[in-house]
C-alpha cells in the first residue's frame, strides 16, 4: 500500500477472523478485511467486536484495509 494513493478513514470491527485478520464497517456501511501489518503486529494488543480503529485504505482495492492505529 503505497503511502501516496492511500487514504484514512474510521471504521470498527464487527468479526475478529482466524491470523490477525478482522471483519472492518466503515460510517458509510460498506465492509471490508482489514488487517495489521509489519511491525506493529507485535506491539498491537488484540480487538474486539466494536472497537473503533483508523484504517488505511488504496483507492485501487477497496475491500482489503490495513489498521494503522486503535482509536
Amino acid at each position: 500500500m503505497s503511502g501516496d494513493d492511500a487514504f484514512k478513514i474510521e471504521g470498527r470491527v464487527i468479526e475478529v477472523l482466524p491470523n490477525g485478520t478482522y471483519r472492518a464497517e466503515l460510517k458509510n456501511g460498506h465492509r471490508l478485511t482489514a488487517f495489521v501489518a509489519g511491525r506493529a503486529k507485535k506491539n498491537f494488543a488484540g480487538l474486539k467486536n466494536g472497537d473503533t480503529v483508523k484504517l488505511q485504505l488504496t483507492p485501487y482495492d477497496l475491500s482489503v484495509g490495513r489498521i494503522s492505529t486503535e482509536k
